[in-house]
């Protein structure tokens, strides 16, 4: 097995052990004996999984993860780059995932692309699709925009995000021509700047295009601050680029309170329209229509703040959200979880009856965990009654990459959930805890003392839910089935045990399972 190069830039212990021939463990097999459950179902024989008893840091482990289905760019020299906001695009049977590549190879968030066909495994393309100008100007750092097929060209439309002592707009939107999906060549003196009636030039961005094949023309979607209000602009660009017609005002952040709405996209499914954006430093929103470009009204979040600039792309399988998950500057920190790009996230998007959204896993993800492992109680079932000091009964145990099942129904208020052994000190279990007065789900450090993130998850006592939990490396999503799911990002737990909890609560787990691929 080939050494494999440090993922995190910093890390000295590591760089020593690389310089001396020393990389991360062959896998050691472990052997368990053919048992069943009552059910008659086996649990793994034979599995084979990678020993991160050396790796005693939350760095040395995120180091030494192999990411396949939450996709991280390779690493470049002994840096680590991640994947920034993406723009997905497909086209027979393929799914192109362009990004702003930050660090590595990339100069100012040059857009890279990854390719799959599943969201299971990716093909990484060599080189910057698009790269920010060398040389400053409008160019100098490339900003979201959006790959559309006009005819038999692909237009690229993106954000050219220069600095005001080089140019009058921080931002124009910008756009590339290319007869292919890898080959893109800057349009010289095309550019749309920010109408006057917004009387700003400094938020303008994040160009979303969509062809008309009736009209052969491009919409395009703006986001834009007018009044120190987020708005989502329209435009209508003609089949030869030379024709730009600004259509106004579609939709205004209603809660007044965040600066700009990045990543904006537009969708239907079934009979509604949706309007989808990452509000600036919160979470990714979406608001619904009856009609094409609104007016869009019932604006909801969606998932936690770790999953961010989400867009839409869909395909012969169903609709799909990709994002990316966010990651810490620092692995080892306890207080936060707040760095700007990390590995990409794909969610099947689903609708409700009422219109209203929710993500779900991808079956092909899960279809991969098919070894049943033996879990650290026996029973399949366990109940809970706890005061207001937690209750813990380890459960499951945190490989590499695992997903955990099962079902629960609670009677009180109290919260419940797992907790992630990190340090072996109690005080500092990381938490996905389910809180019913709340009405959320949250991702919480230090035995539940440090909120990170968190997601609306409006429960009913007396009720039963299923849960899947799908975790690789540090990345992990954790779904309430057909009502919510929160992106989490959990360092350090890898080769620890992972516990059900409760306080002021009794609670009902059944049905538990645990796989891993």
């Amino acid at each position: 097995m080939k050494n494999k190069a440090l993922k995190t830039a910093g890390v000295l212990c590591m760089v020593c052990l690389f310089a001396a021939g020393c990389g991360i463990k062959e896998p050691q097999a472990e052997s368990e004996p053919a048992i069943y459950d009552d059910e008659g179902e086996p649990f793994a024989e034979e599995t084979v999984d990678r020993d991160f008893s050396e790796f005693r840091t939350p760095g040395s482990q995120e180091a030494a993860y192999e990411y396949k289905n939450y996709f991280l760019p390779k690493v470049c020299g002994i840096n680590q780059p991640f994947v920034g906001d993406i723009m997905p695009y497909y086209e027979e049977g393929t799914y192109y995932l362009y990004y702003l590549k930050d660090g590595g190879d990339s100069y100012n968030h040059s857009v890279f692309l990854a390719k799959t066909k599943d969201f299971v495994t990716y093909e990484e393309v060599e080189g910057p699709v698009l790269e920010a100008d060398r040389s400053g100007g409008q160019d100098a750092w490339i900003g979201t925009g959006s790959v559309v097929k006009a005819g038999d060209e692909y237009l690229f439309f993106y954000t050219g995000h220069g600095s005001h002592s080089d140019c009058e707009f921080a931002e124009k939107i910008k756009v590339a021509k290319g007869s292919s999906t890898t080959d893109f060549e800057k349009v010289e003196g095309f550019e749309i700047t920010p109408p006057g009636e917004l009387n700003q030039k400094n938020d303008f961005r994040d160009p979303q295009g969509y062809y008309d094949p009736e009209t052969g023309n491009i919409t395009l979607t703006v986001t834009a601050s007018k009044d120190n209000v987020a708005r989502v602009l329209k435009y209508t660009v003609s089949p030869d680029l030379q024709t730009v017609t600004y259509d106004g005002i579609i939709f205004d952040d209603p809660t007044k309170q965040f600066w700009n709405l990045e990543c904006t996209d537009t969708f239907k499914l079934g009979d509604k329209y949706y309007l989808t954006y990452s509000a600036q430093d919160d979470t990714l929103w979406y608001a619904m229509s009856d009609t094409p470009y609104g007016p869009y009204e019932n604006a909801a979040r969606v998932d936690g703040k770790l999953f961010y600039a989400a867009k839409h792309v869909e395909s012969e399988t169903g609709s799909y959200m990709i994002g990316w998950a966010r990651r810490s500057e620092s692995p080892s920190s306890t207080s936060d979880v707040a760095a700007w790009g990390g590995n990409v996230v794909a969610m099947k998007i689903d609708q409700k009856a009422d219109g209203s959204l929710y993500l779900s896993p991808i079956p092909d993800i899960k279809a991969q965990y098919t070894n049943r492992r033996k879990p650290l109680k026996a029973a399949d079932d366990i109940s809970i009654s706890a005061g207001s000091r937690y209750s813990y009964e380890e459960y499951f145990t945190s490989y590499e990459s695992f997903m955990l099942t099962g079902k629960f129904k609670f009677s009180e208020k109290g919260s419940f959930g797992l907790a992630f052994d990190y340090s072996g000190e109690q005080d500092k279990y990381k938490m996905i805890s389910i809180d019913p007065a709340k009405g959320s789900v949250e991702l919480l450090f230090n035995e539940g003392t440090t909120e990170i993130t968190s997601a609306a998850a409006h429960l009913k006592e007396g009720e039963t839910y299923s849960f899947t939990y799908i975790q690789e490396g540090s990345v992990g999503v954790f779904y309430i089935d057909g009502e919510t799911s929160l992106t989490v990002r959990i360092y350090g737990v890898t080769g620890k045990s992972i516990m059900l909890f409760a306080e002021s609560n009794s609670v009902e787990f059944t049905d538990l399972r645990e796989y891993t691929r």
